[in-house]
């Protein structure tokens, strides 16, 4: 594989002068696809954008599935057993106004600029210029509550034969991630009777529990015994200043790269949920109705890792030697959770450039030799499907 991607290095040349030649229209493919709003749930406009797109790059049977998600196939037709490119199209935002980019130099500034306007860029650059057995796909539901939910269908139908997946998610031309981090998410509820702060002054309080509850959650940091994450994220409650809050809510995201950790996690929210309610209502006047805790598992996103001496990340690392770069493998959740926790060898990887302040309206991305990312996803497409 090693000699193989060199070889391919050499010959692509008239691919790559394609690549750079096409530079300013990948930027403006960039904008517009980053004006359009996805938040998660609401990708339908982007997704049309996209089908549109890949239309105009000549690919093979576009069309949007039943989870939203944009199919399309390249090259000739060919076996049940496609590579995967994808690249999700939602947003952290939930705004459905048009998206404002502002120019700054050479930053372009706009929330989702980066991630994932540029994945999105790349993939339809890579559309125009591999004439390859690829399955591309503009995924719903990445970020946020979306679990995952349009990498779950494509995988289930479209993909569920894949040879192997490749995620383009956000800039960069280094990074390849190659294990996936495992992650589950919470909605944690306390609710009760309420009333005057001073006349109904011993009912129990759904803030305070909830406050007793982060403390217990932060507390089990002391405890990691592996790489591990646990964020209290969202917290609410209360309805004025001079009452008993009767409702209050927090919401909690864990990550590990241990699924045997992500389980011990799971019995601590659960045990220490029960256990602020508890210590809450041990407290209440005995004329009043104890709190109730309601837990809700909203997302779970299975972990997976591909080994480090399979062709996918060896054709990775050596793509990405090829343009100049040093490859540097990486742990997160992406797309390609999915893929690598049903067996299905899988990557994500940057679409080149570089860019900051992520998930923020502050979002920005400058185009610091974004050739070099586009020119490493198309080795690796060329490598992958050379050797089938």
């Amino acid at each position: 594989m090693q000699s193989a991607v060199r070889s391919l290095a050499v010959t692509l040349a008239p691919l790559f002068r394609r690549i750079h030649d096409a530079d300013v229209g990948v930027i403006e493919d960039q904008i517009a696809i980053a004006r359009v709003p996805a938040p998660t749930g609401g990708e339908s406009a982007r997704a049309e954008w996209m089908a549109r797109r890949l239309k105009t790059a000549g690919l093979r049977d576009v069309d949007i599935d039943d989870a939203g998600n944009v199919i399309a196939h390249g090259g000739s037709p060919g076996g049940s057993s496609p590579i995967v490119l994808c690249a999700h199209l939602d947003t952290v935002f939930e705004s459905r106004e048009l998206v404002h980019v502002r120019r700054d130099g050479a930053r372009l500034h706009a929330p989702g600029i980066s991630d994932n306007a540029r994945g999105l860029a790349t993939m339809a650059a890579l559309a125009d210029l591999v004439d390859r057995p690829i399955l591309f796909a503009a995924t719903t539901g990445e970020e946020g509550h979306g679990d995952l939910r349009g990498a779950r269908h494509l995988f289930d139908t479209a993909a569920a034969g894949a040879h192997a997946a490749i995620a383009l998610d956000g800039p960069g031309d280094e990074r390849i991630v190659t294990s996936a981090l495992g992650c589950r998410r919470y909605h944690i509820v306390f609710r009760g009777p309420g009333g005057h702060s001073w006349g109904r002054y011993g009912a129990p309080n759904a803030i305070h529990a909830v406050a007793a509850l982060v403390t217990r959650l932060t507390g089990y940091a002391a405890y990691d015994r592996t790489r591990t994450a646990l964020t209290v994220s969202r917290i609410a409650g209360g309805s004025t200043i001079n009452a008993i809050p009767a409702e209050a809510w927090i919401e909690v995201d864990v990550r590990s790269t241990s699924d045997a950790e992500l389980v011990r996690i799971d019995q601590h929210v659960r045990r220490a949920a029960r256990d602020a309610g508890d210590e809450e209502n041990a407290r209440r006047r005995n004329d009043t109705t104890p709190l109730a805790v309601t837990l809700t598992l909203i997302g779970e996103r299975p972990g997976g890792e591909v080994s480090s001496d399979h062709d996918v990340v060896i054709a990775a690392a050596e793509a990405t030697r090829a343009v100049g770069r040093t490859p540097e493998f990486a742990v997160a959740s992406t797309d390609a959770n999915i893929p690598m926790s049903r067996g299905i060898p899988a990557i994500a990887i940057g679409g080149g450039g570089a860019g900051g302040e992520t998930h923020t309206p502050a979002e920005w991305f400058e185009n610091r030799e974004g050739t070099r990312g586009i020119a490493r996803a198309a080795l690796l497409l060329a490598a992958l499907t050379g050797t089938r």
